[in-house]
C-alpha cells in the first residue's frame, strides 16, 4: 500500500497550511471573542466574508464533492480530501471559510446526488456558492432518533403541496443568518415497509408554519451563530416539487449524506487531535513542576507517546475508510464508516482531555482551544449517531463476514 499523497494533494495541502497560517490562525482569538460575546448572538463574524472571499479568490474552494458530481466537484476523490479535512480539522470553524462547512457539505451533497435541476438551481447553487447555508432536521425530542424509524413528524400529500406537522429539535445551523432552507425528515407513508415510510423535503426557513421553539445548549453553549433549534411544524405547507428524490426514499437519502459526512468527521476529529497533540507537546518542554520539565515526568510522556500512536492509527484508518468509499462507494465501505465513526470522536475526545491535564487551568480556559474541541468530540459521539449504533452495524457485518462466510461489502 502506497502511503504517499499525491503531487495534487501535497500542492493543496501547501496552499491550504499557507492560508491557515497566514489568514485564519492570527484571527482565531478575535473569532472566539466575537461569538462568545452574548452582544452578538447569532451573528456572524465580520471576518468570516472577508476571508471566503480570499479563500474563494485563491481557489481553496468545495473540495468535500469528489470529480463524480461534474461540475459540482471540487476535484478530489475521498482519499484525497481526506489529509486536506483533516487540515481544516485543526480550526473546525474553517470549514466554513473554505465552503467545506457541515452541515451544508451533507445538504449539498444530498442535492447534488439527489436534486432536480430546479432544486440544484434554487438551492445548490447558491449554497456552493456560499450565498446562503442551511438546516438538516432530522432528530426529535419525543423519540429515541438513533433509530430514525421513530421519527413521527408526518408528511401528508394535499393537492398541489405537502403539508408537514411535528416536532425537531437541534436542528443544526437553524440561527444562522444566512441559513435559507431545511432538509427535513418525516414520515410520508405511515403503512409503508419499515424503511421506505420517510422521506425527505425542502422546506424554506420562511414558510408560515415553521416555529422556532428556543434554542438547544450543547454543554452550556449556543454555538453561535449557528446554533442548535427546537422547531415546531404547524401545517407547515411546501410545494410538491420541494420533495427529493421521491416518496418513501429518505433513508436511502439519509444513507447517502451520511456515509461521506462521517468519514469527513473522522478526518476533523484527527486534525484537532494533532494540533492538541502538538500543543501539549510545546507545553510539557516549557512548564516546570515539582523541579523539573513536565516534558520529562513519566506519565505526561506517556499521555503524550500514547496519543501519538492513537493520532496515526485514526488517521490510516481514516485515509482506508477514504479509499474504500473511492472504490466501492458508501455501502461498500459502510464497515470502515462505522469503525472511523466510532474511533474518531473518540480519538479527540481523548487527547484533547490529555492535553487539558498538562495545561491545567489555562486548558479549561479560552486561551487554548482543547476546551471547544473537547466539547466537540464529545458532541459528535451522539450527534452523527451514537457509538453504541456504530458499534451494532459493525459487529453484525463483522459476524457475517467472520463466521457466517459472507464476503465483505462490495
Amino acid at each position: 500500500m502506497d502511503f504517499e499523497h499525491s503531487p495534487k494533494v501535497i500542492e493543496a495541502r501547501d496552499r491550504l497550511r499557507a492560508f491557515m497560517d497566514a489568514h485564519v490562525y492570527p484571527r482565531e482569538a478575535e473569532h472566539d471573542d466575537f461569538v462568545n460575546d452574548p452582544a452578538h448572538l447569532w451573528q456572524q463574524p465580520p471576518m468570516i466574508e472577508e476571508l471566503k472571499a480570499l479563500a474563494r479568490a485563491e481557489g481553496l474552494w468545495n473540495w468535500f464533492l469528489p470529480p463524480e458530481y461534474g461540475e459540482f466537484s471540487g476535484g478530489f476523490h475521498n482519499l484525497e480530501f481526506a489529509p486536506l479535512a483533516e487540515e481544516m480539522g485543526r480550526l473546525p470553524w474553517s470549514f466554513e471559510i473554505f465552503n467545506c462547512s457541515a452541515p451544508d457539505r451533507g445538504n449539498m451533497e444530498v442535492l447534488a446526488r439527489y436534486g432536480t435541476a430546479e432544486q440544484q438551481d434554487r438551492w445548490l447553487r447558491p449554497l456552493l456558492e456560499g450565498r446562503i447555508r442551511s438546516c438538516y432536521a432530522m432528530t426529535e425530542p419525543q423519540v429515541a432518533s438513533s433509530d430514525a424509524t421513530n421519527i413521527t413528524l408526518t408528511i401528508q400529500r394535499d393537492g398541489d403541496h405537502y403539508v408537514l406537522n411535528g416536532r425537531k429539535w437541534y436542528a443544526s445551523n437553524i440561527f444562522h443568518p444566512l441559513c435559507e432552507v431545511l432538509l427535513v425528515m418525516g414520515v410520508s407513508s405511515p403503512d409503508g415497509l419499515r424503511h421506505q415510510r420517510h422521506s425527505t423535503i425542502l422546506v424554506p426557513k420562511d414558510t408560515p408554519g415553521l416555529e422556532i421553539v428556543r434554542p438547544m445548549q450543547a454543554f452550556g453553549d449556543f454555538d453561535s451563530p449557528g446554533g442548535h433549534g427546537e422547531l415546531a411544524f404547524h401545517d407547515v405547507r411546501v410545494p410538491i416539487d420541494n420533495m427529493i428524490l421521491g416518496e418513501g426514499r429518505g433513508f436511502e437519502i439519509a444513507q447517502g449524506r451520511l456515509g461521506p459526512g462521517r468519514f469527513q468527521y473522522a478526518m476533523t476529529n484527527v486534525g484537532m487531535a494533532q494540533r492538541c497533540l502538538e500543543l501539549m507537546c510545546a507545553r510539557a518542554e516549557a512548564r516546570v513542576a515539582f523541579g523539573q520539565k513536565l516534558s520529562d515526568q513519566s506519565s505526561v510522556r506517556q499521555d503524550i507517546a500514547r496519543s501519538r500512536c492513537e493520532i496515526e492509527q485514526a488517521r490510516l484508518l481514516v485515509l482506508k475508510a477514504a479509499a474504500e468509499m473511492d472504490r466501492a462507494g458508501a455501502k461498500g465501505a459502510r464497515d470502515y464508516i462505522s469503525m472511523v465513526k466510532i474511533i474518531g470522536p473518540a480519538l479527540a475526545d481523548n487527547v484533547a482531555q490529555r492535553a487539558i491535564q498538562v495545561f491545567g487551568a489555562m486548558g479549561v480556559s479560552q486561551d487554548t482551544p482543547m476546551a471547544s474541541m473537547w466539547k466537540l468530540a464529545r458532541i459528535m459521539r451522539i450527534a452523527d449517531g451514537p457509538d453504541e449504533v456504530h458499534m451494532s452495524q459493525l459487529a453484525k457485518l463483522t459476524i457475517r463476514q467472520l463466521v457466517t462466510g459472507a464476503p465483505a461489502p462490495a
